[in-house]
């Protein structure tokens, strides 16, 4: 978005904003989406973020003749590389095989051309195999030990709880109450806990233009010479990673283990009432949760609903068939009186009104319209998306996988809203296709990984999620999420000079069916290694002690290993955590030894199977500053095989094996090499085995801008370069202990 044409329509959409005052909240969250905990919540209401934006937007416009003459003096701003534009798609979670499946049956004929006339290779995934540590190493050319993300959640070593391990959001210290009102006199800190510098920032800072829409772990947005609109890891309204709600009159179904809330609602005649929970009040003593009542009338005989919601005198009324999402519907907070107005954006969708009644209401978004979070780089951006592209979804995690998983919706209705996402994001790439024709353009679709995630039962008969659930209706959904990314390439072609302008299309990592759990925590308890309180509770059937969520009931004062999040074991080390017994030195290097020792010996006893491919010491594969903060081993299961649910939540239950029955069928945080990722380019790339370290060094590259040295990735074009980051698997491990 160059020049002044841009800046004007950006400026348009923004006239006669007005001011009101700020208010600021910061609250822990529960679990929800992907296991963790929530980023918590710091919001500034809206006025003032438009009219801030409105004045920076204002200020770049009186200054750019300056800068233009600047640029023309110094040389900044102009590309020395062959390539105008570099756009990169990114597909999270395509999978090689799949993908060359689907070309062969004629489903991807863009990509399948594009793989013809340049090239198409399994991409080497992040150790561990996860989107926000893959897509961190994409956006930095570094592996996880120099990023500092190893997972969606790490532990607070000082406490041993979780904590999300990609922003940290805290409140104002200081206040000035008034009666039961308080007035923050400060701003909240909101830190994105990625480390490195992203490659869209090196190019900034030589003047060449970047448009990055939607790529994980970008929130809170970094300052660059571009524009940013933020992806995974963006909370919802309540500082959650994805808390949906549902309203029912059936008794029978109860409460979500985690990512919601199931309300009991009573019918009187065609008449429900119930009431939308917003965000805690930050101007209120205790922080109450803020609060809309709201109506349903039942019609048509049970056809339709209308909904009535907000105090009287302030009420929207809309309405929507059963099986039918409405549109967006902004909801208005109301802090205190006259101030401390927050909005955010849900749509709705009606299960079925007879013989029981089900409303499911999306996780409240972040209004991009007017947003209470710094949720785009520059605040101005989303503001004029949403204007001129009109709303959209803004959680990190915008699909909700959790409703699936819980029942509360259906595969229909999942993939409904998955479709309404997907259109979404496809405006916002051609948009920043029409407004920047020289720089870089990146925009990541997540709809093939969480159909994937969902759907992935779908082509395994035996797979045990598929007991009680369709089997025919969703057969299908996997391909056809991949033939939509199909059309995407094809438009965007369409829309490039194959002269001046480079295609590369990516994803960060593949996939496989996850049928079975494996919880570490109860391993490790079976060999002594953890050790649970003496008033823990008792599992009757086995007589074994068993722990709650968050390992609340483990003794640290003998345990000496354990396992929180999706991938890693941590040590209690005493020179890391709080309450750590394993001395440094000799001590760790023969725990670490003797723990990977056994568990790679691990076979399941339904299949007689070894569940582990690898299971690998940190401090082998990485040797950046960070892997101190890292889980000291990382486990890389062989397919089929994951961390069980309640292994990822920090539980110890009585049995370490467990089917997985969750709608959540398919996943990919396993060992590295079984999952890479996909890359196709429109010309061919100088190396066999691409790793997804080697996309900033690249991008860097088509721009005649020098890699910086502390990437580990290399340029895929032109002549391999020596040196760079070891290579996956045992050669990255021999490599690095080398």
């Amino acid at each position: 978005m160059t020049g002044t044409a841009p800046m004007r329509k950006l400026l348009r959409p923004l006239a006669g904003a007005g001011a009101v005052l700020a208010a600021w909240l910061a609250t822990p969250a529960p679990a929800a989406a992907y296991i963790g905990p929530g980023a918590g919540f710091a919001f500034l209401s809206g006025g003032a973020v438009l009219l801030g934006s409105l004045f920076l937007a204002v200020g770049i416009l009186l200054l750019f003749p300056l800068k233009m003459v600047w640029r023309a003096v110094t040389g900044t701003g102009r590309i020395k590389g062959d390539t105008r534009r570099l756009v990169i798609l990114g597909f999270d979670g395509m999978d090689p095989q799949l993908a060359r499946r689907y070309m062969d049956e004629g489903r991807m004929p863009n990509l399948a051309a594009l793989a013809e006339e340049g090239d198409f290779k399994p991409l080497q995934s992040s150790y561990p195999s996860m989107s926000p540590v893959a897509w961190s190493s994409f956006a930095t050319g570094t592996d996880a030990s120099r990023h500092n993300i190893f997972d969606f959640i790490t532990r607070d070593p000082c406490t041993y709880l979780p904590v999300l391990s990609s922003t940290d959001i805290r409140g104002s210290e200081k206040e000035l109450k008034l009666g039961k009102y308080r007035i923050p006199l400060g701003k909240p800190t909101i830190r994105l806990l990625r480390k490195g510098k992203p490659w869209w920032k090196v190019l900034g800072e030589r003047k060449i233009f970047s448009n990055v829409i939607r790529v994980p772990i970008t929130f809170p947005p970094d300052e660059f010479h571009g524009v940013c609109l933020a992806g995974m890891c963006v909370p919802d309204l309540r500082g959650t990673q994805g808390s949906f709600t549902f309203w029912t009159t059936d008794s029978a179904l109860a409460g979500p283990e985690a990512g919601g809330e199931v309300h009991l609602v009573g019918r009187s005649g065609d008449v429900l009432r119930g009431s939308i929970a917003g965000p805690p009040n930050p101007m209120v003593e205790g922080n109450p949760v803020m609060r809309l009542p709201m109506r349903i009338d039942v019609l048509e005989e049970n056809r339709r609903i209308r909904l009535t919601i907000g105090p009287k005198g302030d009420q929207q009324v809309l309405e929507l068939g059963v099986r039918e999402y409405s549109d967006w519907i902004t909801l208005t907070f109301q802090a205190a009186p006259v101030v401390g107005k927050v909005t955010g954006l849900v749509r709705f969708y009606c299960m079925g009104t007879a013989p029981e009644f089900g409303l499911y209401m999306t996780p409240i978004q972040i209004d991009p319209g007017n947003p209470a979070m710094p949720i785009s780089h520059p605040k101005v951006y989303s503001i004029y998306l949403a204007k001129k592209l009109g709303p959209f979804a803004t959680l990190g995690l915008a699909e909700d996988t959790w409703a699936l998983n819980e029942r509360v919706i259906d595969e229909k209705a999942f993939w409904g809203y998955a479709m309404h996402i997907f259109e979404e994001r496809k405006k916002q790439l051609f948009e920043a296709l029409d407004k920047t024709k020289k720089g870089s353009v990146v925009c990541v679709f997540d709809t093939t990984d969480r159909v994937s995630h969902m759907f992935h039962r779908y082509l395994d008969p035996d797979h045990p999620a598929n007991e009680g659930k369709d089997t025919e209706w969703g057969k299908d959904k996997i391909a056809e999420s991949y033939a939509l990314a199909d059309e995407v390439v094809a438009e965007v072609r369409k829309r490039l000079d194959p002269k001046k302008d480079r295609l590369m299309v990516i994803s960060d990592h593949g996939f496989c069916q996850f049928k079975r759990g494996v919880n570490l925590n109860a391993w490790l308890r079976d060999h002594g290694y953890l050790v649970l309180k003496d008033d823990a509770p008792v599992d009757e059937a086995s007589g074994k002690p068993i722990g709650r969520d968050w390992c609340q009931d483990v003794d640290w004062s003998r345990t000496r290993a354990f396992s929180l999040g999706l991938t890693g074991i941590f040590i209690n080390r005493q020179a890391r955590e709080r309450d750590g017994i394993v001395a440094e030195g000799r001590e760790l290097r023969e725990l670490k030894d003797e723990i990977r020792a056994k568990l790679s010996e691990l076979v399941d006893p339904k299949t007689g199977e070894k569940v582990f491919r690898e299971v690998f010491d940190s401090e082998r594969i990485f040797t950046g500053p960070y892997v101190f903060e890292a889980p000291d081993l990382f486990v890389g299961y062989v397919r089929g095989y994951r961390n069980s649910w309640d292994c990822a939540t920090g539980a110890c239950p009585a049995e370490v094996f467990s089917d997985n029955t969750k709608s959540w069928s398919g996943d990919h945080c396993i060992d590295p090499r079984e999952v890479p990722g996909v890359i196709f380019s429109d010309r061919p790339l100088n190396t066999d085995q691409p790793d997804i370290m080697d996309l900033g060094p690249t991008a860097l590259h088509l721009f005649g801008v020098p890699v910086p040295d502390y990437m580990q990735g290399r340029p895929l074009f032109g002549p391999r370069e020596a040196g760079g980051g070891p290579a996956v698997g045992e050669s990255r491990a021999e490599e690095a202990a080398a």
